[in-house]
């Protein structure tokens, strides 16, 4: 039995990154948490919410440990997997790439030490910007990274240049190639989808701890912080997504009409939900709102939008894949939207600790916020297809030409093994400081000066204030 090593190089990016996704989104979001609570903790000289950044602190570093591990093997895709791309975008990547490592990874990390390593010997003030500057890190790198990969959607601030080894594309204008025509909307769904995810995942464990009446005071603000901070997130990714719909629409008609199943030219339908079927051209079994697309776009429900007929059909993305994937984005936002809602009303009338069911929708919500994100990125991606850089490279023409099928699915067998035992670390480490919870001297509102510091204890000293 043969294997396509096209369709298996295509699965292990997919794997790899997708796997990796896990964590810089969350990087971002608690990263965001963290700049707060230590505001907090200026603000209110209270020992309580240093107890929150120390706790927070903790998970921000183990998140931020794999995220580092599981991002190195992308790299070295590019090269085994994909060299004419890597050889065709390589002034492109290689800028941005750089940009990343230079004023993104060295900040998060050098600030993160000190954070981690260094809390007991540094003052109040020093706590704060180290963790302004792990956010500001954290967001950066998703600056660059972002910017390269919109490049890829919407290529800009570049000419062809023919070589030896085939056409590569070279950079004429840097600030045309950063501000590409889909980057900067982009960049902001991002940010809210991460603060999404981040706001999420600290509602889950307060959540988690009011459920087993564990460590109320720090439930109930961490819990507040959550739901405000996915309340802000999920009306800024409305925003980001309505202008990157626009940009979509000009730059790459095939993927808007694949997003809203929309075969033939004209005004446009929005669909809520149903089963595009390419071969008769029609969406079954959904609901529709007549000319909601034109008037998203255009502002009226009249105005043509080009549909799938008028791209070659060699050139349709996977119009099932791309279709599903978007509703079910946009859906995990309206939950969103209604769920944090409702539980910042429920708070204001303090009447959200009784209402048990709902205390373990949150739990579990942390869940659908991973998979929005991920599937915002399947249907950003998916969409693009069968180019791998809009209109200029094919997929098909992208990859390594040493690279076998038997190569790649061994690889995939393999990193499958690492990624399923790095998974496991993170999970076990991560539930171990969850179930720890914060520390409970500072938490109680405890002397943090009574409180003896390993760092303090082994250099016979005492921690800063």
């Amino acid at each position: 039995m043969g294997f396509d090593v096209l369709l298996l190089s295509r699965l292990q990016f997919a794997m790899t990154i997708m796997f990796h996704y896990l964590f810089p989104p969350l990087t971002i979001g608690l990263g965001a948490v963290l700049v707060g609570v230590m505001t907090l903790w200026w603000a209110t000289d209270d020992s309580r919410y240093e107890a929150m950044a120390r706790f927070f602190t903790k998970l921000f570093a183990v998140n931020f440990a794999v995220g580092v591990a599981t991002g190195i093997v992308m790299e070295f895709e590019f090269g085994t997997n994909w060299a004419v791309y890597s050889r065709y975008v390589g002034d492109v990547f290689g800028s941005a790439l750089a940009a990343e490592g230079i004023f993104a990874f060295f900040l998060e990390s050098g600030f993160l030490g000190i954070l981690v390593f260094g809390w007991d010997r540094v003052s109040r003030p020093v706590h704060w910007f180290a963790a302004l500057m792990v956010f500001f890190g954290s967001v950066f790198s998703s600056i660059w990274i972002t910017v390269a990969n919109s490049w890829m959607q919407t290529p800009a601030g570049y000419h062809i240049v023919e070589g030896p080894l085939g056409p590569r594309a070279e950079i004429v204008d840097f600030w045309a190639m950063v501000f590409n025509p889909s980057s900067v909307e982009r960049l902001f769904h991002v940010w809210a989808g991460s603060g999404i995810l981040g706001g999420a995942f600290v509602a889950s464990i307060a959540a988690w701890y009011l459920l087993h009446n564990r460590h109320e005071w720090f439930a109930k603000r961490a819990f507040l912080i959550g739901q405000v901070l996915i309340l802000v997130s999920v009306m800024g990714s409305f925003v980001s997504g309505h202008s990157a719909g626009e940009t979509v629409s000009e730059y790459q008609p095939a993927k808007l009409a694949a997003y809203e199943g929309h075969f033939e030219s004209g005004p446009a339908p929005l669909w809520l939900f149903g089963i595009p079927d390419t071969e008769s051209g029609e969406v079954h079994y959904g609901i529709q709102v007549p000319g909601g697309l034109s008037f998203l776009v255009h502002g009226d429900f009249e105005t043509p939008i080009e549909g799938l007929d008028a791209t070659p059909r060699e050139d349709w993305p996977n119009v099932g894949l791309v279709f599903q994937t978007y509703h079910a984005m946009l859906a995990i936002g309206v939950f969103f939207l209604a769920s944090s809602t409702v539980t910042l009303i429920l708070i204001w009338r303090n009447l959200v600790t009784r209402f048990r069911p709902f205390l373990w929708m949150h739990v579990g919500a942390v869940l659908l916020a991973y998979a929005g994100n991920q599937l915002g990125w399947v249907s950003a991606e998916a969409g693009r297809q069968p180019w791998i850089v809009t209109g200029q490279l094919r997929t098909s023409d992208a990859l390594s030409e040493a690279v076998t099928a038997e190569m790649v699915l061994s690889s995939i067998v393999m990193f499958g093994i690492v990624y399923a035992l790095l998974f496991a670390v993170w999970w076990f480490v991560l539930s171990q400081k969850i179930l720890h919870g914060p520390d409970d001297d500072l938490a109680e509102g405890g002397d943090p000066e009574e409180r003896p510091a390993l760092l303090d204890v082994a250099a016979g000293g005492r921690r800063a204030s």
